[in-house]
């Protein structure tokens, strides 16, 4: 099947990728070629990065960034915290090396394949994004646009001059107090040339691990950001001098720092720098394209996004009867940043050898469904996400008998389905070789009405889904490392052998808007004792 002719739309996209174990619309075989991959990261001839000054920002533990009341706007978001919140973030943390089963594991010894590791989880470790900071005349350096460079843990000037009238007048009618901003965008070439027509379906949910990762670590210095997802993304993309086809804006954060808001009416400016492109073929997806623009062009007049999304709420689930009350959550004690340095991938290292205990599993599904704010104004009262939810499947888990059920926090209670689950179930659905799903103690599932929120909002109601979709796993990677348990993020699994296992009376023939659907699937579990590993620090 030709895939130019079948992905029209985000709809057209999301029931596809949904289906596409069951009727592929392209080969999935990927072959890409690693030695032609591009930069994870923007070099721009003749431009030295500036340092950013190290810093002391104090953190609070995971536990209060996820549970605490932090008002909005309680004080300034300090540079020094920007600085700190970079360099747990997004910045090269250290290299890491194991015996694991996944594919990459050969190479990875090797110094130009070695793999530096990061706070923020992405997609294959690819980390498609780019940060862009713009500085208004209150920052510490010029005012203009800088690009966040992870491998210096510094900034590359691009452009001079007082552009932050240009992003408020983008993001409009937001309010944007200070005159400070990030601009986060996507480099479609970064993920294409590994997942080629998958990669926006990636790379949306990788927008949200990092947005996830800085609401957990502002929270967590007393100042929480707010991201915005919907704002005029060409006018931004103009004034970043980028083609929306290659790299378009998906976020921007207000950090509520620097002086007041310098007057509108200013020349519009643009940046003129193109970084260098390391690869020597780069390979356009028309299919990803004109997904992409369906969402560029949406309009959203009238009531906010927010206040649309609030039509498109996922299901209770099918989980009836007597639940079982789940052991009160692990506290999460580690610190923001020291679950950031602990998050890794499992990759096969997990071992059946223990049962997963309840408090464990508890937290990390807790801080799945609290740390999923990207969408903060339609929470409802008990601080459950409003376009996802979590089921789980239960294989090795103290005191809970192997089943499929829905998770409720609110009463920190798992309510069976009444399904069964069994490791063939699991391994069968499972298209990778990196893990051995009969060693995996519990699989969580994030569903959501994907359908229904693009009828919601439009077509860029898919990137605001997908976006909580990825600061769910995030949280719940974070939360694994401070319970100091084992996690694996994955998207290679049968989305409708799921969806037909967890809900036997769904149809799952159409694409109407009530129908749920898994969209990712997180493993957790305890990993193999003393296994051979290596971990050089950076910082």
């Amino acid at each position: 099947m030709d895939t130019e002719q079948t992905f029209e739309t985000a709809s057209d996209y999301i029931a596809a990728i949904m289906r596409r174990n069951r009727s592929p619309a392209e080969d999935w075989s990927l072959k890409p070629d690693w030695a032609d991959q591009p930069r994870m990261h923007n070099v721009y001839p003749g431009v030295t990065p500036i340092p950013l000054p190290a810093a002391q920002v104090a953190l609070a533990s995971l536990e209060e960034s996820l549970t605490r009341q932090v008002p909005e706007n309680g004080g300034a978001f300090t540079m020094p915290m920007l600085y700190e919140m970079l360099r747990d973030s997004y910045a090269y943390g250290g290299r890491r090396l194991a015996v694991t089963v996944n594919d990459d594991t050969v190479a990875l010894p090797h110094y130009p394949h070695a793999v530096w590791s990061r706070g923020t989880a992405s997609g294959g470790g690819l980390y498609p994004l780019e940060i862009y900071w713009v500085c208004g005349p209150g920052g510490p350096m010029l005012p203009g646009v800088y690009n966040y460079s992870p491998a210096q843990h510094g900034v590359q000037r691009l452009l001079i001059g007082d552009v932050t009238s240009q992003v408020r007048q983008a993001i409009a009618p937001a309010a944007a107090a200070g005159d400070q901003f990030l601009l986060v965008t996507v480099k479609f070439w970064k993920n294409a040339f590994k997942y080629e027509a998958f990669s926006y379906h990636v790379v949306t949910m990788d927008v949200g691990t990092a947005l996830g990762t800085w609401q957990l670590w502002s929270r967590a210095a007393g100042f929480p950001l707010r991201p915005l997802l919907n704002f005029d993304e060409e006018a931004l993309n103009r004034l970043l001098g980028v083609r929306t086809h290659e790299e378009s804006v998906f976020a921007v954060v207000p950090l509520p720092c620097g002086e007041s808001p310098s007057p509108e009416g200013r020349p519009e400016l643009r940046v003129t720098a193109v970084p260098r492109e390391r690869s020597r073929t780069v390979v356009r997806h028309p299919a990803v394209e004109r997904v992409h623009a369906s969402t560029v062009t949406t309009s959203l007049p009238g009531d906010s996004p927010a206040e649309r999304l609030k039509v498109a709420r996922p299901g209770h689930g099918g989980g009836r009867g007597d639940g079982i009350k789940l052991a009160d959550p692990l506290p999460l004690d580690a610190t923001v940043r020291k679950a950031l340095r602990g998050r890794r991938s499992s990759f096969g290292r997990f071992s059946a050898q223990y049962s997963l205990g309840q408090a464990a599993l508890a937290a990390v599904l807790r801080a799945g469904a609290l740390g999923a704010r990207l969408v903060s104004d339609v929470k409802q009262p008990d601080g459950t996400p409003e376009l996802t939810r979590l089921a789980i499947l239960a294989n090795h888990v103290d005191g809970v008998p192997a089943d499929a059920y829905d998770y409720d926090v609110a009463t920190n209670t798992l309510l069976p389905l009444g399904v069964g689950v069994s490791t063939s179930f699991l391994q069968r659905n499972y298209f990778l070789n990196n893990y051995n799903m009969e060693q995996v103690a519990a699989v969580v599932t994030v569903l959501a009405r994907p359908h229904a929120v693009i009828a919601a909002t439009g077509q860029r109601g898919y990137r605001f889904l997908n976006a909580e979709v990825g600061a769910a796993a995030q949280a719940m990677y974070m939360a694994a490392a401070a319970a100091n348990i084992g996690c694996g993020a994955a998207l290679g699994f049968d989305n409708v052998s799921y969806a037909e296992h967890m809900d036997r009376q769904r149809d799952l023939s159409g694409d109407d808007d009530d129908q749920e659907w898994p969209l990712l699937i997180v493993m957790l579990g305890h990993e193999r004792q003393k296994a051979p590993d290596f971990h050089f620090r950076l910082s």
